[in-house]
């Protein structure tokens, strides 16, 4: 599918981590500059996590202007996965240094903001920005988990990234919940009452 570029004041945020059961949601915002086109860009779930990697350099180094923000396992379960997202987005946005014409968001929803902005369903293979905002949300978020994963080898954060695979269940069942998981989420939230049991 061909990319849309837009205008140069076009800010594109995705995220990515709304679905793990640990670790926090990342979203990044990304500026960039019609008449340096950056090739292979696509939702980064499309891509191998080598070519993000590649294509997250080539993004920091070519856009107008970039930032990655996320809100944090406390947030999360303090105000919802939602609108942890939401404010994640809006620390991407705020953080950018500069200020957007347009902000387009991949979804179906844009969080509240001073910003003239749409959503985009599917967003993240249709738009050039967009595209490179979930690269720079995945990457980062990735690196984040990897880190984790040194902390608290016993959950395999580096290979599932804290979805929830039946490894990491399996691990939570063994272990019970560190601190970075997601205690409102059902299977953390599970393991824990189940915990309380005995």
């Amino acid at each position: 599918m061909k990319l849309h570029w837009g205008p140069l004041g076009l800010a594109g945020v995705d995220e990515a981590g709304r679905g793990p059961l640990a670790g926090p949601v990342v979203a990044a915002a990304v500026m960039l500059d019609p008449a340096r086109r950056i090739d292979g860009l696509r939702d980064s779930k499309m891509l191998s996590a080598a070519a993000r990697e590649r294509l997250a350099a080539v993004i920091r180094r070519e856009s107008v202007a970039w930032c990655v923000a996320q809100a944090s396992v406390e947030e999360i379960d303090t105000l919802n996965i939602l609108k942890a997202t939401m404010l994640a987005m809006c620390r991407a946005v705020e953080g950018l240094g500069r200020a957007p014409d347009d902000v387009w968001v991949d979804g179906n929803r844009c969080p509240e903001w001073p910003w003239r902005s749409q959503a985009v369903v599917k967003g993240d293979d249709k738009v050039a920005a967009i595209a490179a905002a979930s690269i720079l949300a995945k990457t980062d978020r990735d690196h984040y988990m990897r880190r984790l994963h040194e902390t608290h080898p016993q959950y395999g954060f580096a290979q599932h990234m804290g979805y929830g695979t039946a490894q990491h269940l399996d691990a939570l069942k063994a272990h019970g919940a560190c601190p970075q998981h997601r205690r409102s989420f059902g299977p953390v939230k599970l393991v824990l009452d189940q915990s309380c049991l005995f």
